[in-house]
């Protein structure tokens, strides 16, 4: 390799002294090495482009740092790509933009008021007017809900069945009405009694006979309940959740505006360049484990075999999902813990070069509290993983990825548990209990629609719960057996426990959106 580097060596520093730049022997080196893999003819073009790049930098000194020379490389590497366009990002949850439904045009406008932790009381009803007013306005565009078209002088009611939603304020100037649907939140406003909850007021349910349609049930969420309304109570016939409905279709009430966050603009899945890239990118994984205790022995070789395997074909990033440590207050076990991460990629040089390693805290660890969003690891716990690998991120909890124009949700939290023991009925075909999961969160646009007080959240940051419009791929640390299912255009992937499951992960490919099971074996030749 270093008899290869040598007249490449030579060739960069005679071109850098022919554009009036010097170059020390440590930065041609670096710089050979990238341009090693290419022909001579390509390394000419490289280093044509490179000095170019470097003149206009307007650098202070002809000596040409280490720091000039990646910045030029990253800016050739984004050629074709507009300002504010990354191939690869991720997204702190509190910095997710909030939209606010304007009824009167019938839009999602961007709302720049400040927001924090500590808010208004008011907002501890806005939030749950504002997840109201998201599924109300899809759920009127739904084809069971919209107005009578009529089509070759035959009624809409002749060809479908049609319903028209009510709110709980028509219920209650009345005293009879079938066939009536509602839409609002599931609570308990007394022992024992359901209630429908809309901004107008609240009608009492009897569930008795009702026929529950697929999904988790749980006080929180917001239902579609179908039934006869007769003196303040309706006789629920039929409880279903919101329609769901694409993306394509959910964007076009946001027009170009970033929805999803990040640097730039206007939002990414429109992006010429990008989708370009990511077509061509074919070999671009990103890899997901969860449940990474680090306090174990045995994880820490499993890991270690992880980054010794990856280093010849590095992902685009490697989510670890905690908790990190069995739960404690000694949050210095934590550092060593990490700083034991960051030695295990020793040796492992083009993966800590090419991969971002990006880790989602759990509940159990240090230092916020069990709100979500969850703030990420303090950088004093890490400051010693973060030093031998650079490309260490560290993410809120819930967190969101951008891979070219693909949007991908990342969530650390048990939540088919919470389902399950908080649901008012429980599915009756559990051999489908992954499909009940993610058709309840794909239909109720948000990540835990459950009442606050099994899982609080930020009022002023819950938008970065949103699932609207869905992304491509969710991913869940859920504990519970590992799944994937597909609904309307949305994955919904769980990775299942990295120690339970014999060391088992997830292996994410954007090119094809496929997803490929993957597991440490036991001894690795």
């Amino acid at each position: 390799m270093d008899v290869d580097l040598l007249p490449l060596r030579k060739r960069i520093t005679n071109t850098f002294k022919l554009c009036g730049f010097l170059i020390r022997s440590e930065n041609s080196s670096y710089l050979a090495e990238q341009l090693l893999p290419f022909d001579a003819a390509e390394r000419d073009k490289w280093l044509t482009v490179i000095t170019e790049n470097l003149q206009s930098q307007k650098l202070l000194t002809p000596h040409v740092e280490r720091a000039a020379l990646e910045k030029a490389i990253n800016e050739l590497n984004r050629v074709g790509l507009d300002e504010g366009e990354t191939v690869f990002a991720l997204i702190d949850a509190f910095t997710v933009p909030r939209f606010r439904y304007n009824q009167r045009i019938k839009k999602f406008e961007l709302d720049t008021q400040p927001r924090q932790l500590l808010t208004a009381p008011r907002m501890k009803s806005d939030y749950m007017q504002q997840r109201y007013a998201m599924l109300l306005q899809k759920t009127l565009r739904h084809d069971l809900f919209a107005p009578a078209v009529i089509q070759d002088g035959v009624g809409a009611e002749a060809q479908a069945k049609k319903f028209k939603l009510q709110f709980a304020e028509n219920l209650l100037a009345t005293s009879v009405m079938k066939e009536a649907v509602v839409l609002g939140l599931l609570t308990q406003l007394k022992e024992g009694k359901f209630y429908v909850e809309d901004p107008t007021g609240c009608v009492q349910l009897d569930l008795t006979g009702a026929r529950f349609h697929a999904g988790f049930f749980c006080e929180g969420c917001f239902v579609l309940a179908e039934g006869n309304y007769n003196n303040g109570v309706l006789k629920v016939d039929g409880l279903g959740f919101p329609p769901a409905e694409p993306a394509t279709s959910s964007r076009a009430f946001f027009g170009t505006a970033n929805t999803w966050g990040g640097e730039s603009a206007k939002l990414l899945k429109y992006s010429a360049g990008l989708q370009e890239l990511e077509r061509t990118n074919t070999e671009t994984t990103i890899v997901f484990l969860s449940d990474v205790r680090l306090d174990l022995p045995i994880v820490m070789d499993k890991l270690r075999q992880l980054f010794v395997g990856y280093d010849s074909c590095p992902p685009q990033a490697i989510v670890l999902m905690g908790p990190f440590t069995a739960s404690t207050r000694n949050y210095h076990e934590l550092r060593q813990h990490l700083d034991a991460l960051g030695g295990l990629a020793a040796g492992c040089e083009q993966l800590k070069k090419q991969t971002d390693l990006i880790l989602v805290p759990s509940s159990e660890d240090p230092t916020a509290p069990n709100i979500l969003p969850r703030a990420p690891i303090p950088e004093c716990l890490a400051a010693g993983l973060l030093k031998a690998w650079p490309r260490t991120q560290l993410a809120t909890n819930p967190c969101r990825l951008q891979y070219c124009t693909q949007q991908i949700v990342v969530c650390r939290l048990d939540l088919m548990a919470k389902f399950c023991r908080n649901t008012l009925h429980f599915p009756e075909d559990t051999s489908q209990i992954e499909q009940h999961f993610a058709r309840t969160i794909v239909c109720q646009g948000h990540l835990v629609p459950i009442h606050p007080i099994t899982m609080p959240v930020h009022w002023d940051y819950d938008p970065a719960l949103w699932l609207y419009p869905l992304p491509d791929l969710i991913v869940m640390g859920d504990s519970c057996q590992s799944f994937s299912s597909s609904q309307h255009g949305c994955t919904v992937l769980n990775t299942g426990s990295f120690v339970k499951s014999k060391f088992a992960f997830k292996v994410y490919i954007p090119a094809t959106r496929t997803i490929e099971d993957s597991e440490i074996p036991d001894e690795m030749e």
